[in-house]
């Protein structure tokens, strides 16, 4: 597995539970928006390995809780689950941070009892996610992994960076009825930075419209915040 980070410590990204999270390098998406543009499509210009991370949290086992597997995309990587297996021998809770696009190994590792949250990103409605994504042929994918997260076998949220240029209320109040039943509903305000993949004509929504989303939303999905 590439490793291209360590974040030592998190309070916010797991919820309830002290952690550190771990970046794989590489995604199948080129969504414009992405805040995480090195881990895309850069070179692995630092590489972490597993035996690094695996010292790291033996020496911190009484003060981390959790271990957070982000990218890039995790689920890119099919030697994930070794990886995981280690964690989790460790004592560690996991979380995984997914584009959904490997329906078949989400499924694996929950099945496999590897993870305990999983935080699935829902780019857009269905007729415009190619949009959101810059990538083709993977919607049928994308909503496996989502109706298999609707089953409740493991503790999930769904969640979605709103970005004006991007969004609209039409296509965020679609987005809801497609993944209704969710447990949890994130709408994620976008804010730029240096590392965003591709930002020529994306902006921020305001505040007032964030709440306004969220109104439309909270009667499909009652369980709806704003991150």
């Amino acid at each position: 597995m590439l490793i291209s980070g360590l974040q030592k410590l998190t309070l916010l990204d797991f919820p309830g539970t002290v952690s550190c999270i771990v970046f794989t390098h590489g995604c199948n998406f080129r969504c414009p928006f992405c805040h995480n543009s090195p881990l895309v499509s850069g070179p692995l210009d630092t590489e972490i390995s597993e035996g690094e991370v695996v010292d790291f949290l033996k020496n911190r086992k009484n003060i981390l809780d959790g271990v957070v597997v982000s990218g890039g995309e995790p689920l890119l990587h099919s030697d994930i689950a070794d990886f995981l297996e280690k964690v989790k021998q460790l004592g560690y809770k996991v979380k995984i941070d997914t584009n959904g696009t490997n329906p078949d190994m989400l499924k694996k590792l929950v099945n496999d009892g590897l993870v305990d949250y999983v935080a699935m990103d829902i780019k857009n409605c269905p007729d415009y996610y190619e949009d959101a994504t810059g990538a083709e042929g993977y919607l049928q994918a994308v909503a496996k992994s989502k109706d298999f997260l609707l089953e409740g076998r493991v503790d999930y949220e769904f969640r979605t960076t709103v970005v004006k240029g991007i969004h609209t209320k039409e296509q965020l109040i679609s987005l809801a009825k497609w993944i209704k039943g969710a447990k949890r509903y994130y709408l994620q305000k976008y804010k730029c930075s240096e590392n965003i993949l591709n930002p020529n004509g994306l902006d921020s929504f305001g505040d007032e419209e964030m709440e306004s989303f969220l109104a439309d939303i909270s009667p499909i999905i009652e369980m709806s915040y704003i991150r």
